[in-house]
């Protein structure tokens, strides 16, 4: 459950209790903003036409908001993998700018910080995930990280993204 908090937190920007339909929908621009991808960039479109499902399966009732509890009772292990993870992926796909197919540190960061987590998280959570040190994380083991943390069954890069920032690490 505390994973879903974190997550919530991190989707409910403007604090209020509640994820609107536009709340959501930034997620890709502002990923497409820090990639400095063009708003009709196919990638761009891809990741926004995800978005506007995952929003349609989110938002059961219709009423255009979500709740903590809406949201809880709806995350889980099937609805990530029916609905999340393609909207990761496709937000996977805006942050790897070279289209190797994998994202670099400086990638990673750019995804993550305009999701919402600190930028003094990033670097703690990419060594946990480029495990052969190459220095690129790849797409699979990105998504499966996340829904390992979504789901609750453990994930070193959700606690590292959501850990409290180290001293002189702001965002």
């Amino acid at each position: 459950m505390a994973a879903k908090r974190l997550v919530f937190a991190m989707l409910d920007t403007d604090g209020d209790g509640t994820v609107s339909r536009a709340e959501y929908a930034a997620r890709a621009e502002r990923v497409a903003r820090a990639t400095g991808r063009a708003p009709d960039d196919p990638l761009v479109v891809l990741a926004r036409t995800a978005g506007e499902r995952a929003w349609e399966a989110m938002d059961a009732d219709g009423d255009g908001g979500m709740t903590f509890d809406e949201y809880a009772a709806w995350a889980g292990a099937e609805a990530f993998d029916t609905v999340c993870a393609p909207v990761l992926g496709a937000l996977f796909d805006l942050a790897d700018t070279d289209g190797d197919g994998a994202l670099s540190l400086g990638e990673f960061t750019a995804l993550r910080t305009a999701l919402g987590n600190p930028a003094g998280n990033a670097e703690a959570a990419f060594a946990v995930l480029d495990a052969d040190g190459d220095g690129r994380v790849v797409r699979d083991d990105y998504i499966a990280s996340v829904r390992a943390h979504v789901i609750g069954a453990g994930s070193p890069m959700g606690e590292a993204l959501y850990a409290r920032p180290l001293a002189g690490n702001t965002a």
